[in-house]
């Protein structure tokens, strides 16, 4: 009986062995995977993170306006697998070490991540089409020059037309 006392007297003396969490902040790990984050200037909108998607999380919806497209990740659904990020090409999509999705049952339709991919416009016609980030450029091909960065200005059409052009002006001389 003794000894029970003695186990009470050290643990009270220790004091509590939780974290204070919810009422104070608590120990998160540096590689935790949490919440998914988009950067909108690096995502080119390719879908790579949908396909892979394990939980079906991420929808990329397109604008009638053709405008771009609506980037979703529901976090209800979200396995917090890495996928995304692990196979993302452009390194748009990230998963933080934010664990804290708690809510309240009504708001698990509003427990989501939204951003807009706005696409790039055609240099020549004005025609909309997917960007290509200068990251990615500089990925491919070191420091791209200032004819890379115009051909990727252009929407495929209007590079094969100027393609057959040079190629056919060359085909001439």
């Amino acid at each position: 009986m003794l000894s029970i006392f003695k186990v009470l007297w050290n643990n009270l003396k220790q004091g509590p062995s939780t974290d204070p969490f919810p009422f104070g902040e608590t120990f998160t790990p540096a590689r935790l995977r949490g919440k998914v984050t988009i950067d909108p200037h690096s995502c080119v909108g390719c879908g790579v993170c949908a396909t892979v998607c394990a939980g079906n999380a991420i929808k990329h919806v397109e604008r009638e306006d053709g405008s771009g497209k609506d980037f979703y990740v529901w976090h209800n659904t979200c396995a917090f697998c890495g996928m995304c990020q692990h196979y993302c090409p452009t390194n748009a999509i990230r998963l933080t070490n934010d664990w804290s999705t708690a809510h309240r049952n009504e708001d698990k339709y509003k427990m989501k991540e939204h951003e807009f991919i706005a696409y790039a416009r055609c240099s020549e016609c004005d025609q909309a089409m997917p960007k290509m980030p200068h990251a990615m450029l500089e990925h491919i091909y070191g420091t791209p020059t200032e004819e890379l960065e115009n051909i990727y200005s252009l929407c495929p059409e209007c590079r094969r037309q100027k393609a057959a052009q040079q190629f056919g002006a060359h085909i001439h001389d």
